[in-house]
């Protein structure tokens, strides 16, 4: 049974196209310009572990064919990455136990506030979800196995957010800079997924030059672009970047 990181999404915060049917500079005929809000899943052994809850997330998980969740890690209280939480309550109903979400300290605080029927009692409503404060280095246990992640930290415009790094992969979705004391955990990479917002610059996101001055700084194997806006086609980006640099897509999945 082989374990496989899969991009469930990988579009900005209002996906492609935008709801007007706005596709900016993307080529509308090629599927793989069809984005969904940013979220990632991991399968490792029997276990099945969502990266964030996008607005998109029933849909993703359907369309992904993921049978289970057990366990919720979270980047960050953006919307877009946390306002999908209540479409898995079937697991919970499923499974007949909480899920276990993961996230920083101010994270899951936020969680608690924005969903509170969540993880409270409320009006007659059984909790779905279990809180837990990761510190940097954490395991999420299932039955005999567990599986480790590095939470590391972030700088995503005003706010802290969290990248995931775990068997040589690294997930760092949503951030416009990397502070010094994280680089040490981002060595010797086999997969880099990275935040490319668009081509302008943006006070909270990389945007196209600078991921990629991350990705030659940092010298994974593969770097994976994400986070897509609708200025960046794909086939554009497929063409005049390195083998080894590539634009996302919703459904892009690699064995590790």
């Amino acid at each position: 049974m082989s374990n496989k990181f899969t991009i469930l999404g990988c579009g900005s915060s209002l996906g492609a196209p935008w709801i007007t049917n706005y596709w900016g500079k993307l080529n509308k005929k090629n599927k793989k310009n069809l984005r969904s809000r940013c979220c990632a899943h991991i399968k490792y052994k029997n276990m099945s572990i969502l990266i964030d809850t996008s607005p998109d997330i029933k849909e993703q998980i359907k369309k992904n064919n993921i049978k289970d969740i057990d366990a919720v890690v979270y980047t960050h209280d953006h919307a877009d990455q946390t306002v999908g939480i209540f479409e898995l309550r079937p697991f919970f109903w499923k499974n007949k136990k909480k899920i276990p979400v993961y996230g920083s300290k101010k994270t899951i605080n936020s969680l608690k506030q924005k969903y509170t029927f969540c993880f409270l009692p409320r009006s007659g409503y059984k909790p779905i979800m279990k809180s837990h404060v990761f510190k940097e280095k954490f395991k999420i246990r299932k039955d005999k196995n567990y599986f480790k992640m590095i939470g590391i930290e972030l700088q995503h415009g005003l706010i802290k957010a969290n990248g995931f790094v775990f068997n040589k992969i690294a997930y760092l979705s949503d951030c416009n800079k990397i502070p010094k004391k994280t680089l040490k955990y981002l060595k010797n990479l086999d997969y880099l997924i990275i935040d490319c917002l668009r081509i302008n610059p943006h006070p909270s996101h990389f945007n196209y030059n600078e991921a990629l001055e991350v990705a030659y700084k940092l010298k994974a194997k593969k770097t994976i672009l994400t986070n897509l806006h609708v200025d960046l086609d794909y086939g554009k980006l497929k063409r005049k970047l390195p083998r080894n640099i590539v634009p996302a897509y919703d459904g892009l999945s690699f064995s590790f």
